[in-house]
């Protein structure tokens, strides 16, 4: 590992991954004290989960065209920027005066958010090396799963020591601190091929832009069919997730602690997933771990929705938080190697907008359907939907490899 981080070519994503971790342990901070900010405002479960639906609002309102910002423009600098504007629009939070001001300031802070995600994919995608991508994001995995542990762990002492506004402002120090790192990279665009933002954005130019996602979607059926198979996947899990308290109440009967140590339960999952995949990095395909890794998250789904006691309920989590370590790892290593930089911030983007519409609409489908029928038998038939998708992207991310392979042994028979 020493021999690692003191080779020079990983001196970079090194101060990359610090300060990916430390925006990402504010974040965690940030979610737990907002909940309860708002919850002690209003009283209202309601109106704390109408935080959880402002996510995806601010996703389709920022990705169809952001896309054409982030592919024209530095994306080191737009991610400085958009980490500072984030850190400014938190630490205005505490001065919100009601719960539909907070509203606004979670869709700007979400907005950028949701710009910001793929401008760092297309920056990491620039910096990192084809051969080093799959470390880099086992090792960012890692990092994730520990500031999901860490972080609410660390809002708990400041609310005993304090009120939820300090951890509030912790986050927005985190940003900053991150905005800082941030700046001490390089910037990785060609002076003669950096493409420059127009001076007026137009509904032309983005027209254009999508129909180049189209065009590229055409040209490589099988990289998009692959990559939308798994943001389907991710939207059944979101939309499991969101029935995740009730039914560990009304079907497993735990207690609030109980129900917050099997979420822990899946915080070991994914940090061990992760500190395995950095072990283990080398020897796993991206295939094995973006579809195999697929059908084991949807296992332990499965697990979980036919559990009827603790024990067996903390197993599912542990198989899938474990299992999704390696699915991350798998995605973002495939789209990193089989979509071009210059149209990464476009696909990403709408491809994006596509996945929030769905977690929109089967999150609304399946929390009615809970209501109308009961918890558990929703659950089954939506983590069995989940597990033939996670098949068919198995079955596609074999078959791509295979068509891969055979374009390689061709191209090398001809020379």
């Amino acid at each position: 590992m020493k021999k690692i981080w003191n080779d020079k070519e990983w001196r970079e994503p090194a101060i990359l991954l610090t300060g990916i971790g430390i925006a990402n342990f504010g974040a965690w901070v940030y979610l737990i004290a907002l909940n309860l900010i708002v919850l002690d405002m209003t009283g209202s479960a309601l109106a704390v989960a109408g935080l959880y639906i402002v996510k995806p609002a601010a996703t389709l309102l920022t990705n169809f065209w952001s896309g054409s910002v982030i592919d024209r423009t530095n994306q080191r600098n737009l991610m400085i920027t958009l980490d500072v504007l984030r850190a400014l629009l938190i630490a205005c939070l505490p001065f919100a005066s009601s719960v539909w001001l907070i509203y606004v300031f979670v869709l700007l802070i979400n907005m950028a958010g949701s710009m910001f995600e793929p401008a760092s994919m297309s920056y990491i995608t620039k910096l990192i090396p084809e051969k080093n991508r799959q470390r880099f994001n086992a090792f960012r995995s890692l990092i994730d799963s520990g500031a999901f542990l860490i972080g609410p762990a660390v809002a708990g002492i400041l609310f005993m020591m304090g009120t939820p506004v300090i951890a509030i402002y912790l986050n927005a120090a985190a940003l900053v601190t991150s905005a800082l790192i941030l700046s001490t990279m390089p910037k990785l665009e060609h002076k003669a091929a950096a493409a420059v933002i127009p001076t007026r954005m137009s509904w032309e130019i983005i027209r254009a832009d999508w129909r180049i996602v189209i065009a590229f979607s055409k040209r490589h059926v099988l990289v998009m069919t692959v990559f939308f198979l798994f943001s389907c996947m991710m939207v059944m899990a979101t939309a499991i997730d969101s029935q995740e308290a009730t039914f560990s109440k009304r079907v497993l009967g735990l207690t609030d602690g109980e129900y917050g140590f099997l979420v822990s339960v899946a915080g070991a999952g994914i940090i061990f997933g992760a500190i395995v995949n950095t072990v283990f990095t080398k020897r796993l395909t991206v295939a094995a771990l973006i579809g195999g890794g697929s059908v084991l998250v949807s296992l332990g789904y499965l697990v979980y929705a036919f559990s009827s006691s603790f024990a067996v309920a903390a197993l599912g989590f542990f198989i899938l938080a474990f299992s999704l370590a390696f699915a991350n790892i798998g995605f973002h290593t495939f789209t990193q190697n089989n979509i071009p930089v210059e149209v990464m911030g476009r696909t990403v983007s709408v491809y994006g907008l596509l996945e929030a519409l769905l977690i929109i609409m089967v999150t609304a489908i399946i929390g009615v359907a809970s209501e109308l029928v009961s918890v558990q038998p929703v659950v089954i038939a939506s983590t069995a939907v989940m597990f033939g998708i996670s098949l068919l992207l198995f079955w596609m991310s074999l078959k791509l490899t295979a068509a891969t392979s055979g374009e390689l042994a061709s191209a090398t028979n001809k020379s």
